[in-house]
């Protein structure tokens, strides 16, 4: 499984509470624009609408060598997942405070694949606390 984008901010804003993956729905240019890892992530997020889960403010730049047809770098994409899960988690959603935000867009054999995280944001000493925490484990390894 490799890695073409990762959400580094999404491990130090929010605590992860469950994770899954999710299939999504791209053009072709986006395909070879996201398998170059020009897609960027730390802004995005899943909108549940009509039974259906949408990844949004996701940016996928388009591709170099593509013609004039291109896509919009920030449009809504698709997310597939079993109708179970995009009503257990747009469940979730609901109540205060949860989200679902993408960790990272990985590739599983020719697969393109979203790694997502059902969340809560976590509280200014909560984040203190991680960054010390860091600093600790990094002079101990150095020690």
């Amino acid at each position: 499984m490799k890695v073409l984008a990762s959400n580094r901010k999404a491990r130090f804003e929010y605590e992860i509470l469950e994770r899954t993956t999710a299939g999504i729905v791209l053009t072709g240019g986006e395909v070879k624009s996201i398998r170059e890892s020009h897609a960027k992530i730390q802004e995005g997020w899943v909108a549940f609408e009509a039974g259906e889960a949408f990844l949004a403010d996701v940016h996928v730049p388009p591709y170099e060598n593509a013609g004039y047809a291109t896509h919009d770098p920030t449009r809504r994409r698709k997310l597939l997942l079993a109708k179970r899960d995009i009503i257990r988690l747009a469940s979730k959603v609901a109540e205060k405070g949860l989200t679902v935000v993408p960790l990272a867009i990985v590739v599983e054999g020719n697969w393109i694949k979203v790694e997502l995280a059902l969340v809560r944001g976590k509280k200014l000493h909560d984040k203190r606390e991680t960054l010390r925490r860091r600093t600790l484990d990094r002079e101990a390894a150095a020690a």
